[in-house]
C-alpha cells in the first residue's frame, strides 16, 4: 500500500476535543486530548465521513461505524480491536471475557495492554470492556469519559439530581 501523507483534523466533542487522522488509505487514529487545539476551519476529504459519523454517534444517530480504518498495531494487537468491534453498543464485556474469546484466558493481561493502545477512540470501542465484577478499570482518555461513554450507550440513561 502506498505511504500517503497522515492528514489531521480537530473537532470538539462533548468530552473534549479530538483528534482525527489518517487517509485515502483510511483512518490511523481518533484521539480524545486533555489540551484545547484550535479546531479544524476545514476537514480534509479523507477525514469527513469519520468526523461527520463520530458527530452522529455523539447525536444518537448512530450505534455503529462504516470506516475504511488503518490502525498501526501488532497482529496480535489488531486481533484484539477486530474483537472490540464485535461488542454491540450498549453492552459491555470483561477483560477475561475478552481473552476468552481471544481463545486463551492466559492472554488477559495481553488483551488488557492492546485494548490500552487503540488508536481508534469511540470507533473500536474499548470502553466496552470493564472488569469482571462491573467496575471500570482503565482508560487511556479517563475514567470519567469512560463511564460518559457507557452512559451514552445505554439504554437506561442516568440522570443527574442537580
Amino acid at each position: 500500500m502506498e505511504q500517503l501523507p497522515q492528514q489531521i483534523c480537530y473537532i470538539e466533542t462533548p468530552l473534549g476535543h479530538a483528534k482525527i487522522s489518517g487517509n485515502e488509505n483510511g483512518i490511523v487514529s481518533v484521539s480524545i486530548i486533555d489540551f484545547q487545539e484550535e479546531l479544524s476551519r476545514t476537514i480534509p476529504e479523507s477525514l469527513l465521513d469519520c468526523v461527520i459519523q463520530l458527530r452522529e454517534y455523539f447525536y444518537e444517530k448512530r450505534k455503529t461505524f462504516d470506516l475504511k480504518l488503518n490502525p498501526k498495531g501488532t497482529t496480535f494487537q489488531k486481533k484484539v480491536w477486530k474483537q472490540l468491534e464485535a461488542i454491540p453498543f450498549g453492552k459491555s464485556i470483561s477483560y477475561l471475557e475478552l481473552s476468552k474469546q481471544l481463545g486463551d484466558v492466559k492472554a488477559i493481561r495481553a488483551a488488557a495492554s492492546a485494548n490500552g493502545k487503540n488508536p481508534l477512540w469511540i470507533i473500536v470501542p474499548c470502553h466496552r470492556v470493564i472488569g469482571s465484577d462491573g467496575s471500570l478499570i482503565g482508560y487511556a482518555g479517563g475514567l470519567h469519559r469512560k463511564q460518559w461513554l457507557l452512559n451514552h450507550e445505554s439504554e437506561y440513561k442516568q440522570q443527574s439530581l442537580f
